[in-house]
């Protein structure tokens, strides 16, 4: 990649420089030159040991220097003459390409780095040191989100979500999986979280509008410093399977709003069974057909109103309460009764929990 760049530099320089210039590696081979006909050549004018001196050196009709970010060079740049303007020449061109591979090494070490981080595969008393040697800002908020695409796809959905963060010195898009991206967003302090839904949604729509591609999006908590970062993530994937469990239709899931979800994904499963043997004593809650749960669901999203559900269902009011009478009857719980409403909604997510049997991470 390196010597992509180095190409890329020097074939800008062409007009500015008037002679032939290039780059040798570790094996003095020349890996980068305005003359494309040299590449791959070996040049036998200078030894490795001239990796070791930082000094402009002049050998068969050539000048040379080492550059990179060792005490010993990890390159030579070479100019074209022995005269004065190559010595200026080629001491500019080892300070330009040097330049560019720092800042080359260093994007892609703060890249594994937070990889590592994110990832607990750094000990916390490196974490801080890495980072001042990075340059890297521990005193800004940032939010992990974790993007799972649902399907194979043929597009490269890794570079499509690079492109949707162009600040590459803030934002991190890192594979962390075959169909999981992760995302880390430098963000305002006390960001809304409403704005990182917003966020979330214009990724799912780009890759769903544009590429046709399905994606889940689990958000994490914004963070201070660097080392709650492995927090976030951890977040973003408890997000993104409880999603999977109790908002199966929902492609964005913010740990923020899990609510009661999050407690009972938590809850050893032979907890759980206990708890719904507790509730449905006097019967299973397997005995209740489809069309009663449905009741039961929309009776809940409308706030316990008999009138409301009702209308909304397109039923008698007596119709709905003969139904709860019912669901009385059969498990001991009247629905109209708030406490016995909570213990029957928490039930009902418990038993989903236990259909759903999720991998937990």
């Amino acid at each position: 990649m390196a010597n992509r760049l180095f190409l890329g530099i020097i074939n800008q320089m062409k007009e500015a420089i008037d002679r032939t210039f290039g780059v040798l590696d570790e094996t003095l081979a020349i890996v980068a030159c305005s003359d494309l006909t040299r590449m791959g050549e070996e040049c036998d004018a200078v030894s490795i040991a001239s990796f070791n001196t930082q000094d402009v050196f002049v050998q068969d009709g050539y000048t040379y220097k080492a550059f990179g970010s060792r005490p010993k060079g990890d390159y030579i740049a070479f100019v074209e003459g022995t005269d004065d303007m190559a010595a200026r020449y080629v001491s500019l061109l080892a300070i330009a390409l040097s330049n560019v591979k720092q800042y080359y090494d260093e994007k892609y070490d703060r890249s594994n780095f937070i990889k590592n981080v994110i990832l607990d595969n750094i000990l916390p008393g490196d974490i801080y040191l890495k980072a001042r040697e990075l340059h890297f800002a521990n005193d800004v908020s940032r939010v992990v989100l974790l993007i799972h695409i649902c399907a194979h796809t043929e597009i490269s959905t890794f570079d499509v979500v690079q492109n949707l963060f162009p600040d590459k010195n803030k934002d991190f898009v890192i594979n962390v999986g075959e169909n999981d991206i992760a995302v880390v967003k430098e963000i305002r302090p006390n960001i809304d979280s409403k704005d990182l839904e917003k966020l979330a949604q214009s990724i799912v729509d780009t890759l769903g509008g544009e590429f046709y591609t399905r994606a889940n999006v689990g958000i994490g908590t914004p963070v201070e410093g660097i080392k709650e970062l492995a927090r976030s993530f951890k977040e973003a994937q408890v997000a993104l399977e409880v999603g999977k469990v109790f908002d199966t239709e929902k492609a964005i899931v913010s740990y923020d709003n899990l609510g009661v979800a999050r407690l009972i994904y938590q809850l050893p499963t032979t907890l759980c069974e206990m708890f719904l043997k507790e509730v449905f004593k006097r019967g299973s809650i397997d005995s209740l057909d489809q069309e009663t749960l449905f009741t039961i669901q929309r009776f809940f999203e409308n706030n316990l109103n008999v009138s409301e559900t009702s209308r909304k269902l397109f039923v008698h009011r007596n119709t709905l309460v003969y139904r709860l009478e019912k669901i009385k009857r059969l498990t001991g719980l009247d629905l109209r009764e708030f406490d016995d409403a909570i213990v029957f909604k928490v039930a009902l997510m418990v038993k989903k929990y236990l259909n759903a049997n999720p991998v937990k991470y």
